[in-house]
């Protein structure tokens, strides 16, 4: 017996480590993939009282899993498989984003895209200037900039200015399993829009950011990184709109699936996956355009191809998003037990509890600033539109939601900081190991908080029962229920049938309708140009089931 918990550990050791052995890598695999099945039994008997979910269940479990590796190990490790930066950005991540635009509802996405694009890009620029000026200010105070490093004001500039693009992404699965879908549509689509533009948005910027160079600061460093962002961000979105548009041209005038629906699928993976790498060959961001890819395919290929295969995709894109999710965090609660990475810090406990603390109030404040002036604002610009306004229980929720931190968070702090998930710069690691008190912390304080706060500030409405449906969703069985409007076309079938609907002919002959309703009115002109010229070639939903796909 002795024997074989020797031989386990080192073969753990050495597939954890730079690839000493096969027979070390499959072992590897094998325990994970045991893991990774022991997190989803564990988070299925969860799923009832609902107040712990994957994310928790994950680090908690690789928490243990990694305390068992690092006794059987004697210390030298805690990790079933060594870290990759690459890893995470062209397997995991991929999955994920991809996922979030597909599954996106795009009527209520559309319907408060103003508001949504305010959150997550105008937003992300407020919490990372918080964030930023905050760690450069506050770091040094606590003793962060004793540590001796060459150009340690440089380097400090670099780390402070990249983490408040790290610390800026969000993770909103905690709130979204609470939140319901059918009660507060406008609020669930808020909190999912801002999510996954805010994640894409802080790649972006991450990226424009990296691009710097540090030493030759001067004043236009500002309007360089507002350009280098603008110019990822337009040109990822327009290459993730052409491979999704191209994707759907090919299945409609191909019709794949009258030989096999396999062929369907797997060409709507592949170009998927296609257009995140070509982006990151050009030098764009993989996210922006891989999320884009998403909605385009979902609005015209996902109607092209077999019932069959909109079931199968539906289903296969959310499965790799939710193993690659758990991947991550399960990794995570594994590495915080990382002996290393802790000793290379060489930073005192009070050092690193003060840094975890200025972290942990710059996003409470970053969050703050930019959630509710936008909300007042959104509000203020809505007027007597018909869409409810932001409440200010609202407004709490969704500064709740952005503050738990994710997987985004850990890719962007282990690429940057780590190589091949190992640092021997003190300032990296301490980096490194902050980011995982931040995660551990926010996933598991905020979000065991989570649905107590949503119960006491949105208090259950009892409304008519929804059945299951196909895609994972609801199908309403009354007629007042919140889903029937989540599932409505943008203009009634009388008015978009006839042409001559009040509001039609109001936004059509009046410029003041654009100015107080522009989403609305670009809706309107959208559907119409939409319907005439995109649908016959790139393929949609019929008249009469169109309202399906929003």
């Amino acid at each position: 017996m002795a024997s074989w918990w020797w031989w386990w550990s080192e073969a753990v050791v050495v597939g954890g480590g730079t690839g000493g052995g096969s027979s070390g890598t499959v072992v590897s695999i094998c325990v994970f993939t045991a893991v990774l099945c022991v997190c989803l039994v564990a988070g299925h008997l969860l799923e009832e009282n609902k107040w712990v979910n994957e994310s928790i269940t994950a680090l908690l479990i690789g928490c243990v899993v990694g305390a068992i590796i690092f006794l059987l190990s004697e210390g030298k490790n805690s990790r079933i498989l060594r870290f990759d930066e690459q890893l995470f950005f062209i397997y995991v991540l991929p999955p994920i984003i991809f996922n979030a635009g597909f599954q996106v509802k795009k009527k209520q996405f559309f319907h408060n895209f103003l508001t949504i694009m305010s959150f997550g890009i105008f937003g992300v620029f407020i919490s990372v200037a918080i964030v930023s000026t905050g760690c450069y200010w506050l770091f040094p105070k606590v003793g962060f900039g004793d540590l001796g490093a060459v150009d340690f004001l440089d380097l400090i500039l670099f780390t402070t200015t990249a983490l408040g693009a790290i610390f800026s992404s969000t993770d909103t699965v905690c709130t979204l399993q609470v939140i319901s879908q059918d009660e507060t549509p406008r609020l669930y689509s808020l909190v999912f829009g801002e999510g996954v533009v805010n994640d894409a948005t802080s790649v972006v910027l991450f990226n424009a950011i990296k691009n710097l160079d540090i030493t030759q600061l001067k004043g236009g460093v500002a309007l360089k990184v507002i350009s280098d962002f603008l110019y990822l961000f337009f040109t990822s979105t327009m290459l993730g709109v052409t491979i999704g548009l191209s994707t759907a041209y090919a299945l409609k005038a191909l019709y794949f699936g009258r030989h096999s629906t396999d062929r369907e699928v797997a060409l709507m993976a592949l170009m998927a996956y296609l257009s995140y790498m070509l982006a990151e060959f050009l030098d764009l961001s993989g996210i922006l355009t891989v999320f884009f890819c998403g909605i385009v395919m979902s609005h015209y290929a996902w109607h092209n191809v077999t019932e069959s295969s909109r079931i199968t995709t539906r289903h296969i894109f959310a499965t790799l998003s939710f193993i690659a999710e758990t991947f991550i965090f399960l990794y995570v609660g594994m590495d915080a037990l990382d002996i290393d990475k802790w000793k290379t810090s060489e930073t005192s406990f009070k050092t690193s509890l003060g840094i975890f603390g200025i972290i942990i109030s710059l996003v409470l404040l970053g969050r703050a600033a930019f959630v509710f002036p936008l909300s007042i604002m959104s509000n203020y610009m809505s007027g007597s539109s018909e869409k409810a306004p932001i409440t200010f229980n609202h407004q709490v929720v969704i500064w709740w939601a952005g503050l738990m931190r994710g997987a985004v968070s850990i890719a962007l702090a282990y690429n940057q900081f780590t190589f091949s998930g190992v640092t021997l710069d003190p300032v990296h690691a301490t980096i490194i190991t902050s980011t995982i008190i931040v995660v551990f912390f926010t996933t598991l304080v905020f979000g065991f908080l989570t649905r107590p706060l949503i119960s006491a500030i949105l208090p259950h409405q009892h409304r008519q029962s929804t059945t299951p449906g196909t895609g994972g969703g609801g199908r309403s069985t009354g007629s007042n229920s919140p889903k029937d409007d989540f599932i409505m076309p943008f203009l009634s079938p009388d008015e978009e049938a006839s042409g001559s609907g009040s509001g039609f002919l109001q936004a059509k002959r009046s410029i003041s309708m654009l100015l107080e309703r522009p989403v609305h009115t670009v809706h309107i002109y959208w559907r119409k140009f939409d319907d005439r010229f995109m649908r016959p070639i790139f393929g949609g939903p019929m008249e009469r089931d169109r309202g399906n796909c929003y």
